[in-house]
């Protein structure tokens, strides 16, 4: 019975081929669960720091602070009034509008500008100048003007959201390769035509860069609104815990605003790989991140 060895050149291949790696390094080298780790270590450093060098409470309270005081506003009923689910729903409604109606009025007139020279020329030191107000500033204004309801934090949100979209989607009709134009022209192609075959689908990349910035500035928005002058809403319970030196409960608010902010521009995200489709990964980083 003879025995058959693999050959020197067979035996030196199977040496140096790589391992598979395991299902516990694969998931070590996900994205999604190394920024959990980084999120599990930073939150342990804040509840072991916070107790060990005795910081005061009304200064900076312990992680499980911030927790009980989620939890507590959590289970409160959905309409009470010391509770997060009102408050997180008038502000969520005033993000929303907000976020919609500056954002379409933003694209509706980056499109009327792109497609018209003279209107550009006429608006660009109105547009130059009002982007440059301070928004901040002009919000008390418009809570005298509007009152203290829900549509003067939509008109302070529409504000910060109008003009990144603004400004990305002239930036994005501009861009369009001249080339493009000229062939579409060549082929005898109507400006209706070379608006949606061209010009459109060059400036959608830019459009969501700057619809990703307005979504977290509608947030910003909405809670300077209810700092001014507002019956309701999650800036309201950040002021009245402030009062009451409720460190923790602010927290836990911080907390949720993070999370309407984070779920805006994941969804965000999504209906752009949808839309863009046809475009690359990486040139959808580089947009979002220019």
């Amino acid at each position: 019975m003879s025995t058959t060895h693999a050959s020197p050149a067979i035996e030196a291949a199977m040496a140096v081929q790589p391992q598979r790696p395991s299902k516990f390094r694969l998931a070590l080298q996900s994205n999604r669960t190394s920024s959990l780790l980084l999120l599990l270590v930073l939150l342990a450093a804040w509840e072991g720091g916070v107790r060990f060098f005795n910081v005061p409470r009304f200064l900076i309270p312990p992680f499980s602070d911030v927790v009980v005081a989620l939890w507590r506003g959590l289970a409160a009923d959905l309409w009470a009034k010391d509770g997060l689910w009102f408050h997180t729903a008038i502000t969520l409604v005033e993000i929303l509008l907000g976020f919609f109606i500056g954002s379409a009025i933003g694209l509706a007139l980056g499109v009327a500008i792109s497609q018209m020279e003279r209107v550009e020329a006429i608006l660009q030191p109105y547009v130059a100048a009002f982007q440059s107000l301070p928004k901040v500033a002009v919000a008390p204004i418009i809570v005298m003007w509007l009152g203290f309801g829900i549509s003067s934090k939509v008109a302070i949100v529409c504000m910060l959201t109008f003009f990144p979209v603004l400004v990305t989607s002239i930036a994005g009709f501009k861009a369009i390769d001249p080339d493009r134009i000229d062939l579409l022209r060549s082929l005898s192609a109507t400006r209706w035509q070379i608006f949606r075959k061209a010009k459109f689908p060059s400036a959608l990349p830019y459009i969501f860069a700057g619809l990703d910035m307005a979504a977290a500035f509608a947030v910003v928005g909405a809670i300077v609104g209810e700092f001014v002058g507002a019956q309701a809403g999650l800036g309201v319970l950040i002021l009245q815990m402030d009062a009451q030196m409720d460190t923790g409960g602010s927290f836990s608010v911080f907390i949720v605003l993070s999370v309407i902010g984070i779920v805006l521009t994941s969804l965000l995200r999504v209906v752009q790989r949808r839309v863009l489709h046809w475009m690359p990964v990486e040139t959808h980083r580089r947009t979002v991140n220019a």
